[in-house]
């Protein structure tokens, strides 16, 4: 398959302490108090205490004052380095014409499994619900708009934790939620979901231990088959 890159407008990056910590953060700290632990710099009860602590931080800098005043918290960057993106697409990169649309009307409707996101998906509940699971999704582009649109019904997106995820919307009687994610690889998929919620609920975070394939891998794995194809093999 084809990944199609669209250059994003200049940025202020978002300042390290300020970024979601991820579950390898939180690793990497509690690895750090665990070590401070064994050499004797915590007692147990302060150990458990600052453990405590770092699984309720919500950003990079909240972890990082577990462990300032230990060695091992300054044997590294403070946070990994992330590649900020915008809250929405560039402009004119996505088509305004929706690769496939996902209606429900009085009933449910659900996208899942292996299938190929596209660059534009529209998604409607109204008095119903619709599902759309990117966690097993082939992504071919590297932004994927999803317009989810519900009234009296709920939208659920789910998409692997490794990407990046954005979310520009509202509520009105009603909840529109999305869970912004950080991917620490540059070239990682962004999912941008863009909609309101009118007396219904829309909803978007990543779908814990789900991780997508490496796109590059599925580029060239593409190249492959078609060069065997053209070889006759």
């Amino acid at each position: 398959m084809d990944l199609h890159k669209q250059t994003a407008p200049t940025t202020a990056p978002t300042p390290a302490a300020d970024l979601r910590a991820s579950d390898a953060d939180r690793d990497r700290v509690a690895d750090i108090l665990r070590e401070a632990l064994a050499e004797g710099r915590l007692t147990a009860e302060e150990h458990a205490e600052r453990v405590g602590g770092v699984l309720a931080a919500k950003t990079v800098g909240e972890l990082e004052v577990f462990v300032r005043d230990l060695p091992g918290g300054h044997r590294r960057p403070a946070a990994p380095a992330y590649a900020p993106v915008p809250p929405r697409p560039t402009p004119g990169a996505i088509p305004a014409e929706a690769d496939a649309n996902v209606v429900a009307v009085f009933s449910s409707a659900v996208r899942r499994g292996r299938w190929r996101a596209g660059r534009r998906l529209h998604a409607y509940a109204v008095f119903g619900s619709v599902e759309i699971d990117l966690s097993e999704a082939i992504f071919e582009y590297q932004q994927v708009v999803i317009k989810a649109v519900s009234v009296f019904g709920e939208v659920r997106i789910r998409v692997p934790e490794n990407i990046s995820l954005r979310g520009t919307g509202g509520g009105v009687l009603g909840n529109f939620e999305v869970s912004p994610l950080d991917s620490v690889d540059p070239d990682a998929p962004v999912v941008y979901v863009d909609g309101w919620a009118v007396f219904g609920n829309v909803e978007a975070r990543p779908r814990r231990g789900r991780l997508v394939a490496d796109i590059l891998d599925r580029v060239q794995d593409k190249v492959d088959r078609k060069l065997r194809k053209h070889l006759g093999h």
